[in-house]
């Protein structure tokens, strides 16, 4: 009797696990060639408003009004909105010297975090479309354009761009190389969702949505904006869609303690974003219960499933099976080990054991996200993840 229990929770885990990162984007891809929800777009010039949230950004923000300026997009058509949110480095200094009349600098005296920003400037915003984006990230000249153009039908809500991760030019790390594979899988999934309906949230670096759809306020705790401000527009009604050609560009992070604090933060947020939103997991009244339940919740609990996996898996040991799986979990988690110890000793190159390494960091991430939520411990004000 004691056999089959542990019987079962090995199998239930091991497929819960492979159901999440194998089954769904499998479903999920059979169902966006059968079950496709193409866009109507139409080229299109709608008042567009940039909104910025910057903190201590001295190092890139002058870079970013460049080449914000420098838009294919009619300039009487496009105002952007910079909040310096009680910056203590050059960044107040660096946006004043702009001169352009397209740009309109706010500046926050404390740091209040992000949400009570972006709440500000769009207020003052006068566009019909607002962009979302962050200081470090380039946008390609018509990315704009490509966003806008989706709000031709009426059934679009919100559009995210697409971001391209920059590879470091000394060559990839374990960090580097397994966040640019784990960032392929996750856009992989977003365009399939996107494709049968909606996605799951936005790329924070590049994101649309229409102003009208924008919350009064959002909640002053909120942690990921870009989760938030779409499943807000999805649930008054519309669509959440992805946008290939509205392109932007970002260096991928080379340190695990730069991304593992990224990603803490942005795992933590889902659970806030899961209880401002439950009616959303309903199935049958939400457009996307299968999605949200599939893609976010299973992953958040992946970790403790893995943790059953392996418990499990020791009290099966009399049968040779079993014994090759706990052989192969060993081999796995050996590996991650081995990268860490490579990372620890400045190995810069990636190894054998890049991926193993990044989904235990991920999953890792997960666990320290729900400790994090159920302690209270989110901070909204800033601190900078990259350096």
């Amino acid at each position: 009797m004691v056999e089959l229990i542990f019987s079962f929770l090995f199998w239930f885990s091991t497929g819960v696990v492979a159901y999440t990162y194998f089954g769904y984007p499998a479903f999920l891809y059979v169902l966006s060639i059968f079950l496709k929800q193409p866009v109507r777009k139409a080229p299109a010039e709608p008042s567009v408003s940039v909104i910025i949230s910057a903190f201590n950004e001295e190092r890139a923000i002058e870079r970013k009004l460049v080449n914000l300026l420098a838009l294919d997009y009619p300039e009487e058509k496009l105002e952007i909105l910079v909040g310096s949110d009680g910056a203590s480095d050059r960044t107040d200094e660096i946006v004043s010297k702009f001169h352009s009349a397209r740009i309109r600098f706010f500046r926050f005296v404390e740091n209040f975090g992000k949400p009570h920003v972006l709440s500000a400037l769009v207020q003052e915003a006068g566009g019909e479309i607002l962009v979302f984006t962050d200081a470090r990230q380039e946008f390609d000249r018509d990315t704009v354009r490509a966003l806008v153009a989706n709000f031709e039908d009426s059934k679009v809500g919100c559009i995210s761009g697409e971001l391209y991760l920059r590879m470091p030019s000394q060559g990839s790390g374990a960090v580097a190389g397994g966040m640019n594979a784990y960032w392929r899988y996750e856009k992989f999934l977003r365009k399939k969702e996107s494709a049968i309906g909606s996605m799951l949230g936005a790329t924070g670096a590049v994101y649309a949505i229409r102003k009208i759809l924008f919350p009064k306020a959002l909640p002053a705790d909120i942690l990921v904006d870009d989760m938030y401000i779409p499943f807000e527009v999805i649930a008054k009604g519309y669509r959440a869609v992805f946008e290939s050609e509205a392109r932007a560009y970002d260096q991928v992070s080379k340190e695990s303690a730069q991304e593992f604090k990224r990603k803490v933060r942005t795992l933590t947020g889902n659970y806030q974003v899961f209880k401002h939103f439950p009616k959303l997991f309903i199935p049958f009244k939400s457009p996307i219960a299968w999605q949200l339940f599939s893609h976010k919740f299973l992953r958040l609990f992946v970790p403790f499933f893995l943790v059953l996996v392996l418990i499990s898996n020791l009290f099966l040991l009399k049968q040779s099976f079993y014994l090759y799986c706990l052989v192969l979990q060993i081999i796995f988690y050996g590996l991650a080990t081995y990268e860490a110890w490579r990372m620890k000793n400045h190995e810069r190159k990636k190894g054998i054991g890049y991926l193993p390494y990044m989904f235990c960091l991920l999953n890792y991430s997960a666990v320290m996200g729900f400790l994090c939520f159920i302690r209270g411990e989110q901070q909204v004000t800033w601190e900078r993840a990259y350096a």
